[in-house]
């Protein structure tokens, strides 16, 4: 069966118990139409990059299932039927990636890249190097600088 990745906001006056509720809901519909959720995660609540339906925050949640397609399309079609679920994103994907997802990792704990700390910057001095600006009346004194013109 394919493998998919759903990920759903639902309104931020919930309780966790609830939206929590509506995770174990939604895997449900998935396993009584024939497909089986692998994983899933509350990510809980967290601020939207703008409002939907005058919510600025949601509950947010994660799962992994392995599904047919009509079970998948069953339960989004019930999620965009359900008055506290604002928004659903469904994925098909190769595999599914081993342990939680990024979002449920410490920062600590991810990869940071090649950007160097602060601490391992090369000493700029005192840029002594530097030529001596003029403001004289040969860039034209005191008018308003940037070129502007009388």
């Amino acid at each position: 069966m394919p493998l998919y990745e759903h990920v759903f906001i639902s309104r931020q006056d919930l309780s966790n118990a609830q939206a929590e509720g509506l995770i174990e809901h939604f895997s449900t519909v998935l396993a009584d139409n024939g497909g089986n959720v692998v994983e899933r995660e509350y990510w809980g609540v967290k601020t939207m990059a703008y409002k939907i339906n005058k919510n600025r925050k949601g509950h947010y949640a994660f799962l992994k299932s392995d599904a047919p397609s009509a079970a998948v399309q069953e339960m989004e079609r019930l999620m965009r039927l359900h008055d506290d679920v604002m928004r659903v994103l469904t994925i098909k994907v190769d595999k599914h990636a081993e342990g939680p997802s990024v979002q449920m990792q410490k920062r600590d704990e991810r990869e940071r890249g090649d950007r160097p700390d602060r601490g391992d910057r090369p000493d700029r001095g005192d840029r002594g190097d530097r030529p001596e600006r003029s403001f004289g009346s040969d860039r034209g004194g005191d008018r308003g600088g940037f070129g502007a013109r009388r």
